[in-house]
């Protein structure tokens, strides 16, 4: 069974002032490492005034992780940023921190905490969704059947993707993955045979995280 992950529920953005240093954090929901390096191009040619962009990104298909300091001193910026987005689980996301100097040095536990913080801001502003398993059903549907099928399909928070009306409902599905099994045994028995579910791929879909 495909397991359950954690995205970005969308894009963000927040900011905060640290003794008189902008801090603005950008958060992406992206899949590829391509997609990570031209979200933080993006934000470095937005801020191109700033002295300083901050990146981190994890990738979950291929287990990339990087980060980037930009110019702080080595370990107070990038790393903080990763270590957020890795204590909340995090995957398939970029986090980009933009800094304009105030004129006041911050120290390294300064900075540290400071993009720490601001990683922290903008995952809470953005907030997360769970990326669950959904098996893809087919399936031909009798129309005295239809409402039944309606009713058992919300019974396991299953998702009526298509209908397609003809001399039968054609019918595309998606059920969380640990019920389909039994959701489609039951269709089967519902229809006494004439309903035979035909099982496609497992797709991942974002929930809101509770």
């Amino acid at each position: 069974m495909s397991k359950a992950y954690y995205v970005p529920a969308g894009d963000g953005v927040s900011e905060f002032v640290e003794k008189r240093s902008r801090f603005i954090g950008y958060l992406f929901h992206v899949t590829t490492e391509e997609a990570a390096l031209s979200k933080t191009a993006q934000i470095k040619a937005r801020h191109y005034d700033a002295k300083h962009n901050v990146y981190a990104y994890l990738i979950r298909e291929t287990g990339a992780m990087r980060y980037s300091d930009d110019g702080e001193p080595q370990g107070t910026a990038g790393m903080p940023v990763l270590e957020v987005l890795r204590r909340a689980g995090l995957t398939d996301v970029c986090c980009v921190v933009t800094r304009y100097f105030g004129g006041i040095l911050l120290g390294a536990g300064g900075l540290t905490r400071a993009y720490a913080k601001a990683a922290k801001d903008v995952v809470s502003e953005t907030g997360i969704h769970v990326m669950q398993p959904f098996q893809s059903l087919s399936v031909s549907c009798s129309y005295p059947l239809f409402e039944r099928v309606k009713r058992a399909l919300a019974e396991v928070d299953g998702i009526l993707l298509d209908a397609q009306y003809g001399a039968d409902v054609q019918l595309a599905l998606l059920l969380p993955q640990a019920k389909w099994a039994s959701f489609a045994e039951g269709l089967v028995e519902l229809s006494g045979g004439t309903m035979q579910p035909k099982a496609g791929d497992v797709v991942f879909r974002g929930v809101p995280l509770e």
